[in-house]
């Protein structure tokens, strides 16, 4: 069965409806009936029917975590947190720009977990971190002369523009 990307299976529920189906196994109920009453197939309550009879309710409990583990421990997260705050120029990056390139490099500096640059996203992400693009603006900007132009000039281009098209 396949599941939703970014859909999350709800376990506890899973694991509740196994135990529905030990109690009615244990009250004589057929596969089939059991696989009516909770909605699933006849393989899972053929699966269930077999674990149940060998191990009993305590091997229908929930496997556990699902997927691999994190390969970062909290404790290293938080510390990359840190640094990021601290910006990159404070680590002795040139710019004060973090690039996926240079976090994964932070982190492997810091933790000796290497991570490709394409995967640091998801990182950022759990630290509340968001990719954003620098504004470029040139240092030597007039924000009068800029304003200026809007308000004066540019109405005037405006309008010429559009007498000739018409």
């Amino acid at each position: 069965m396949r599941h939703l990307k970014g859909v999350k299976r709800d376990f506890n529920g899973l694991q509740q409806r196994r135990y529905r189906a030990a109690r009615l196994f244990e009250n004589g109920l057929t596969k089939a009936e059991v696989a009516r009453r909770l909605g699933v197939s006849a393989q899972s309550t053929s699966r269930w029917f077999a674990i149940w009879q060998a191990q009993g309710v305590s091997g229908l409990r929930k496997a556990g975590r699902a997927g691999r583990k994190p390969r970062l421990a909290p404790a290293q997260r938080q510390q990359i947190a840190q640094s990021l705050h601290r910006g990159p120029q404070a680590l002795g990056y040139a710019t004060p720009l973090w690039t996926a390139a240079r976090v994964a490099d932070l982190i492997e500096r810091q933790t000796g977990v290497h991570y490709h640059p394409d995967h640091v996203y998801r990182i950022l992400q759990q630290l509340g971190w968001s990719c954003q693009r620098p504004v470029g603006r040139a240092l030597e900007r007039n924000e009068r002369a800029i304003r200026r132009w809007k308000r004066h000039d540019w109405p005037d281009i405006k309008k010429k523009h559009c007498a000739k098209a018409g």
